[in-house]
């Protein structure tokens, strides 16, 4: 039985991973930081169903000594790094604490790996905002990075990091681009979930109208149970490598939400409002992925399309919402 190690798998990605892993045979072990939330932080593993089949850890992301003694006690084959201060916005108020955990704390992860388990296969969630002001319609492994926000730098610093340690200690280190995917896990504060989740409390009578922010911003959605997949993918591979993982299709923020009004028999128009205060100091204008190298040389195709995303999570908001729960 291989063993799997994951940072952040309280997250979205994390839960997915998790339930992606179990299935396929691991002992999956997650890395928990201890916080006063500590009640609500397996809901996504609970509503996985699989919070009793993992085995969560004490441990933290920018803390090199407990990242080094969970390597000693747990000795993964493989170790997924999700881990991050994920939301965009918020690294602008807080862009100290977003490179300590999302750029440092790769390095730590990368380094507790080399120290105690240099023959493990290591994971570092890279991400699509690392190309931002994007050079080339289409953004695969070859395009220039331009970050917009702490975030997408801090992402950035990690990226290199991860290939700095392929090139010079020679780990089994890859890095998977992922472009922007969704779900019913998504965390609230995402614009995906935020409108899949007002679409839900307008229908029923819990709310009057939706504020966004910037409504012509383009992204290329997928779902995260595909590319989680994705990650996995990546470790089996006798090389490792960096690939671009995205369905090569992008949407505007509106078009998601009129799908999403669309879903519950409603007009977008009739209830969303454009609010300043949501607008980023500087916008990501659109960003589509070429994820030709992934179809290539891992075999992997995205399986959802963005209507059934859309749809699947539009439902489970209307299910939370009629069953009293928000989450």
């Amino acid at each position: 039985m291989r063993t799997a190690l994951i940072t952040g798998i309280t997250g979205q990605d994390g839960a997915y991973l998790a339930q992606f892993l179990l299935q396929q045979g691991y002992r999956v072990v997650g890395l928990l930081r201890r916080s006063a939330s500590s009640d609500v932080i397996g809901t996504r593993l609970r509503w996985l169903n699989i919070l009793n089949d993992i085995e969560l850890i004490d441990g933290d992301i920018i803390d090199l000594s407990s990242l080094i003694r969970v390597m000693q006690k747990v000795a993964p084959d493989e170790v997924y790094n999700l881990a991050a201060q994920s939301f965009v916005a918020t690294s602008w108020q807080q862009p100290l604490l977003t490179g300590g955990v999302t750029g440092l704390g790769a390095a730590n992860a990368l380094e507790a790996v080399r120290i105690v388990q240099p023959g493990a296969r290591f994971y570092q969630a890279s991400s699509s905002e690392m190309f931002g002001k994007a050079m080339e319609p289409r953004q695969s492994e070859h395009t220039a990075f331009y970050p917009r926000s702490p975030y997408a730098a801090a992402k950035l610093f990690a990226h290199w990091m991860t290939v700095n340690y392929r090139e010079s200690f020679g780990l089994h280190a890859s890095s998977g681009i992922l472009f922007n995917h969704e779900s019913p896990l998504r965390g609230i504060e995402f614009v995906s979930r935020k409108i899949t989740d007002g679409v839900a409390r307008i229908k029923l009578g819990l709310a009057k109208q939706l504020a966004l922010g910037n409504l012509e911003a383009r992204r290329d959605w997928g779902h995260a149970r595909d590319y989680v997949r994705a990650m996995w993918l990546m470790l089996q591979q006798d090389t490792p490598d960096d690939y671009v993982v995205a369905t090569g299709r992008n949407y505007s923020v509106r078009d998601f939400a009129e799908k999403a009004f669309r879903h519950v028999g409603l007009n977008a128009e009739d209830w969303v409002t454009v609010s300043e205060d949501l607008m980023r100091p500087a916008e990501v204008y659109a960003l589509c992925g070429d994820a030709a190298k992934a179809r290539q040389v891992l075999g992997w195709e995205p399986s959802v399309t963005i209507d059934q995303m859309i749809s699947e999570m539009v439902e489970a908001d209307l299910a939370r919402h009629a069953a009293g729960g928000r989450a």
